[in-house]
């Protein structure tokens, strides 16, 4: 099994800025970044272009509006141009300027493990069982475990991750890539929600209100993108990373809590604001629906681009 990537939402700067005087923090931090330049290396391995199939695999219990913003998310990754700008197929575009070609992710087939076969306590090996049940040529298969359901490592050490494992491609054994993604809503919203609740660590900001009412799926948002961009720019860890292999920052990673103009540690930046709600977001999706998106390293200006 290839080496596993593990996404943690507060980065390494929001907690330094809790130890630093509010004052000096912002200009503190713009000049630590200035000092580390951002440059995601091609290591010479495979990108995932062309048509991928998503399968998802519901572990656990998730109510029907739920699982459709969710899905709705993946329909609107590869979606024609919307009226509404910015959109999440803009957000996803951003990947295509990783070497040549696109990236077009087709959902496919959706397993309900609603009486949770494997227990509510799981290991990585445990995520990676539950994705061979999906399909493996040309796929991805996406895990979601509830809000009651423990993952080893999970508020820890990270909200999800991506990697490989060996599986069976018609009569060849071949590579699949996989996602894991959590809903943090009870077990940890303040370090894999944020900014949609309060960060457990660094400046206690108000929260942002979530653009589809619901804190953990929100989250669950942010953190699948982040996983996903990593999956089609690094998926068998020789693609696009900076840092060492075991710990790589990759597209969205590199740019952790970046999601307008303006951004700092404790800060998502400027975004955009539903008149009606209140609720934040930053992309519109298919059927109405709006997110927020982190921002996504772009490699044609070696910077992290946001849409707002």
């Amino acid at each position: 099994m290839a080496p596993i990537h593990n996404f943690v939402l507060v980065s390494c700067l929001l907690l330094l800025s809790s130890f630093v005087n509010p004052s000096t923090a912002t200009s503190r931090m713009l000049a630590l970044v200035q000092q580390q330049p951002l440059v995601l290396k091609y290591h010479n391995g495979v990108l995932l272009k062309g048509n991928f199939t998503v399968n998802i695999i519901w572990y656990g219990k998730f109510s029907p509006v739920q699982r459709s913003i969710l899905v709705d998310f993946f329909q609107s990754l590869n979606a024609p141009r919307l009226r509404a700008a910015p959109s999440v197929s803009s957000w996803w575009g951003i990947t295509d300027k990783y070497k040549v070609g696109s990236s077009k992710l087709i959902l496919g087939r959706q397993i309900l493990d609603e009486e949770c076969s494997l227990g509510k306590s799981l290991k990585t090996s445990h995520i990676v069982a539950l994705a061979a049940k999906g399909d493996h040529k040309n796929a991805i298969n996406v895990v979601f475990t509830a809000k009651d359901i423990v993952v080893d490592g999970f508020c820890m050490s990270r909200c999800g991750t991506h990697g490989s494992a060996l599986g069976t491609a018609g009569t060849k054994k071949s590579k699949f890539a996989y996602v894991w993604v959590g809903n943090s809503e009870t077990q940890c919203p303040g370090q894999c929600s944020w900014p949609f609740h309060q960060p457990i660590y660094g400046p206690q900001t108000p929260p942002l209100v979530p653009p589809n009412g619901d804190v953990g799926v929100d989250g669950m948002i942010i953190n699948l993108a982040t996983v996903l961009a990593g999956t089609v720019t690094n998926p068998f860890n020789s693609g696009f990373f900076q840092g060492p292999p075991s710990a790589p920052l990759e597209a969205v990673s590199a740019c952790t809590g970046i999601f307008g103009k303006g951004a700092y540690p404790g800060y998502p930046g400027e975004v955009l604001v539903d008149k009606t709600t209140g609720a934040s977001y930053n992309a519109h999706g298919v059927n109405g629906r709006k997110y927020l998106l982190p921002a996504m390293w772009d490699p044609k200006t070696s910077a992290c681009a946001t849409l707002v």
